[in-house]
This record gives C-alpha cells, sequence and structure tokens, in this order.
C-alpha cells in the first residue's frame, strides 16, 4: 500500500528539475550550500507534486544532500502531496542508511503520516522492513497507533505480510518493544486470530508467549 501510494519524481521530472531540486537529485552538496545561503526560501520549494528538496533526496539516496540540506535548515517533517515526509519515504524505501542519517539529524519517527493517517513503522512493518523497524522503535516511533484502516503496525504485519522470515522478525521487534497484542481490526480480530487465519504459524509462535489472544 505505502509503496504504490508513494510517487518518486518521474524521469520527466528530474529532468526539468532547476535550482536546489535539481542539485538535491544529483547529490551535489556544493551547490546546495552555495543556494542555501543565498536563499533560505529555497529549502521549502515544492515541485508539482509538493516534493522539497529534501524529500528528492531522500527518494534518490542522496545521503550526502540530504545532511547538507538539514545542515542548511530544510524542515525534515514537511510533507508532500501524499502526505510523506522524508523518514517514511526511506522507510518504505528499506533506505536503513538514509533513515540513520535522518533521525541523528533529528528528524521524528512519530508523525502521522499518508493518507491511511499511519506512520512510518506501519509502513514498515507492513513490508516486512525489519532492520527499519528496530530502527524506529529505537528513535520513539509510537507502537500502537492505529491508522484508519483501523490496524496497528502489528496488525499490518500479520494482515499484509507474508508470514515469512522478515515479517516474523518485525512482530518478534514489536512484541519486544512492548507492543500491544490485544488491539483489534474492525471486525474485532487480534493479531493472533488473524496470524491463525492466514496459516502463519510462526507468527503464531510468536504471538502466544507475549499474551496474545
Amino acid at each position: 500500500m505505502p509503496s504504490r501510494a508513494q510517487v518518486p519524481p518521474s524521469a520527466a521530472e528530474i529532468a526539468a528539475y532547476t535550482g536546489l531540486h535539481a542539485a538535491a537529485q544529483r547529490g551535489d552538496t556544493a551547490t546546495i550550500e552555495t543556494l542555501a545561503r543565498s536563499s533560505r526560501a529555497a529549502l521549502e520549494s515544492r515541485d508539482a507534486q509538493g516534493r522539497t528538496p529534501l524529500h528528492v533526496a531522500t527518494f534518490a539516496h542522496q545521503r550526502g544532500a540530504v545532511g547538507a540540506l538539514i545542515a542548511a535548515g530544510a524542515a525534515t517533517g514537511t510533507l508532500e502531496n501524499g502526505r510523506y515526509d522524508a523518514v517514511t519515504i526511506a522507510a518504505v524505501a528499506d533506505d536503513e542508511d538514509t533513515l540513520r542519517l535522518l533521525l541523528a539529524k533529528g528528524a521524528s519517527a512519530k508523525l502521522v503520516t499518508s493518507r491511511y493517517d499511519g506512520t512510518a513503522l506501519i509502513a514498515a512493518a507492513h513490508l516486512g522492513h525489519d532492520g527499519v523497524v528496530l530502527q524506529l522503535i529505537q528513535a520513539g516511533a509510537p507502537l500502537d497507533h492505529v491508522n484508519n484502516l483501523h490496524w496497528t503496525a502489528l496488525i499490518e504485519a500479520v494482515v499484509l505480510g507474508d508470514g515469512g522470515t522478515r515479517h516474523q522478525a518485525v512482530v518478534r521487534a514489536l512484541l519486544d518493544a512492548g507492543a500491544n497484542t490485544r488491539l483489534t481490526d474492525r471486525d474485532g480480530r487480534a493479531p493472533l486470530q488473524l496470524a491463525r487465519e492466514r496459516g502463519f504459524a510462526e507468527l503464531v509462535r510468536l504471538l502466544e508467549p507475549a499474551g496474545a489472544r
């Protein structure tokens, strides 16, 4: 869901970029520093999809540009038109290095993002990005946030996951952090019931000792 909802810059958009957007896309830190000195307002300029240079740099995995933009004063919590911030973009991309940099530079893991009113943690749990999930938990992401589908990160890891090793690692990390196992979906089904329904025996084995029912 989040991976389809996010809209990275197209080839045509990238070709048309100028200024800080172009510098962010190609990772040109020297130009970023020069342009930011001449116009701090340009740091928050937006393309047609509401992406700031920081969003563009994050989509492009340009960590040097990400660091330069934040050092110049770019806001880390800005949402683009799809309501994604840089942290959620990195989380969906399974880009642990960029996420680590963003969090180290003060970006928040607690924002409500996307049209689903979710969080970066929910998106990462859905996709089985276990390393990202660990980083977000350590950064204080809300474990039991309920999105507008009435799903938590733990529920999404079961409902939208494949029951494989990475989703098992996600569920284990959430349980170890103290995620609530008894919150339910709109139909009153908790993670354990959902795991049983899907035949995810390994997830059931993780959930049962954690007090799920």
